[in-house]
């Protein structure tokens, strides 16, 4: 009888469906789970992610059992637990005999890498729960001189046929975006559903608890589901609640209304608990049952389809050192209120609040809200990509660092982007309710009460001006600029720069 291998399952690959399972023999093979301390600690995650995600792999190992598998799982308070995966794929070896490992390829370079580097044969097989292969983006991405996602878009809805007549888009349009941008309503009638803890995810709670008591974000109340039947419940809800009117206002941010029509699967889907195409296929019937708007389900499944396989294909295109670009050459330190510190912002106090408390923000909260303040102040990047991989219980390096690195900071260079998402106050102000709020004026252009996001707009475009004044789609701001008269122009500056000195002396701003 030939020897058992080891088949790795991380925690982001809890899928019945998984390759490396799909690959080995149950009746043979040993299937290695393991909560680890440099998982859990090489960024300061979020205790609600660390419990959705320790609470989920626990349930998963026990389904796996229950299908027959044998499964070797290790706790993060087992007194023998090596720290790592290396250090526990090394451990069940000399415990059983295996030689060799089979494993779906990681969604983190850092962790390919430590495979990669094992004493031990390790066999890593490209994920198929992705719709696009390495080889099929690779293909795409060929001799194109811009790698611009409405396109790959395209092709991947023909691939699919999601939301297609023959070779055409239903609708005769491809992208439904400018239906998608009314500002926030005055009243949200929502309320997503939220699942009790039972005794598993109560057990894991205590567990990080009291582990992890200084992480940045509260642990309870926690509602996420932690297994495929919560999480298909999850999106059944999603449907039925958020998705007719997610269209209309994905890009509204409102006081007191955290989750708006979102659809809040991300967490799940990026585990491994949901499957894209099941995901989309169900948002395709909510439209052809006439539960919701043409408009709404193709923003809905644009971001699947289209932005998160887009995002994993740049991620290992580009190769390991992609986190760490820095094109505009930022450097500003994290400031201290994205870790909670006091803030007279009032929408980025609004995004970090609910980050802390709910390890989730929608996508213009990040983007256009803490995102786009880093980008105007000259945060550096990598700080920014560590706190939001660190913060957001979806967050994963093959997802994060794309959308962090290229599409919010512009640090890749414009891979992603053809121009920085920068804007002034105004854009937030049409999109939100915070501002009338806010112990700045967003009318307010110069001067003590001017908004922060005002001043360093255009601080950010003088300091990029050789850069950037030559792309089209940016010129106009610097021919504004331009017409300016020069003492308004000296004041902007000279505001923004003592506003900056501000920040970086550690004053409340």
């Amino acid at each position: 009888m030939s020897v058992a291998r080891l088949i790795l399952v991380l925690g982001d690959q809890l899928s019945p469906s998984l390759a490396a399972l799909a690959a080995a023999d149950r009746n043979r093979d040993i299937v290695v789970m393991a909560e680890v301390r440099d998982e859990a600690s090489y960024v300061r995650h979020h205790p609600k992610k660390i419990a959705f995600l320790f609470a989920a792999m626990r349930k998963f190992a026990a389904r796996l059992r229950d299908d027959g598998w044998s499964v070797r799982y290790t706790t993060y308070d087992d007194p023998l637990n090596a720290g790592s995966i290396p250090g526990e794929l090394l451990r069940a070896a000399e415990a059983t005999g295996a030689t060799d490992v089979l494993a779906t390829e990681p969604g983190e370079w850092r962790l390919i890498r430590l495979l990669q580097d094992m004493p031990l044969p390790v066999t890593l097989l490209e994920d198929t729960r992705f719709l696009a292969s390495h080889a099929q983006f690779e293909d795409w991405a060929k001799g194109r001189k811009a790698l611009r996602m409405e396109y790959f878009y395209r092709e991947m809805r023909r691939r699919t046929g999601l939301l297609m007549d023959g070779d055409q888009p239903i609708g005769g349009q491809w992208n439904f975006d400018h239906d998608n941008r009314k500002p926030a309503p005055d009243s949200v009638d929502r309320v997503p559903r939220r699942f009790d803890p039972d005794a598993v995810t109560d057990e894991v709670l205590d567990l990080v608890e009291r582990t992890f008591p200084s992480n940045f974000g509260r642990l309870r109340p926690f509602w996420f589901a932690t297994d495929a039947e919560g999480a298909e419940a999850a999106l059944d809800d999603s449907i039925e609640t958020a998705l007719p009117r997610f269209g209309d206002y994905q890009d509204a941010m409102l006081d007191g209304h955290r989750f708006l029509y979102h659809g809040l699967v991300s967490f799940y889907l990026n585990a491994g608990l949901l499957d894209p195409l099941q995901v989309c296929r169900a948002a395709e019937r909510a439209w052809q049952a006439g539960h919701a708007p043409l408009n709404a389900v193709e923003g809905f499944i644009r971001q699947i389809i289209g932005w998160r396989e887009y995002v994993r294909g740049i991620y290992f295109l580009e190769g390991p050192d992609y986190a760490s670009r820095n094109a505009l050459g930022h450097h500003r330190p994290l400031p201290a209120f994205y870790w909670g510190a006091p803030t007279r912002m009032r929408c980025v106090a609004q995004a970090v609040a609910q980050t802390a408390d709910e390890a989730y923000a929608h996508h213009i909260q990040r983007l256009m809200v803490t995102g786009n303040f880093a980008l105007l102040a000259g945060v550096d990047p990598t700080e920014l990509h560590e706190w939001y991989l660190a913060v957001y219980a979806d967050a994963y390096e093959w997802v994060e660092a794309p959308n962090t690195v290229g599409m919010s900071q512009f640090a890749d260079g414009g891979i992603i982007a053809s121009k920085p998402y920068v804007s002034s106050g105004a854009y937030i102000d049409r999109m939100s309710d915070h501002c009338g709020r806010c112990s700045y004026s967003v009318r307010a252009k110069t001067g003590d009460k001017a908004c922060p996001f005002n001043l360093l707009y255009w601080d950010f475009l003088i300091r990029h001006r050789d850069r950037f004044a030559p792309n089209p789609r940016m010129a106009q701001m610097y021919r504004t600029w331009d017409r300016m008269d020069a003492e308004r122009r000296d004041a902007v500056l000279r505001d923004a720069a003592r506003w900056l000195k501000r920040l970086d002396a550690g004053e409340t701003v």
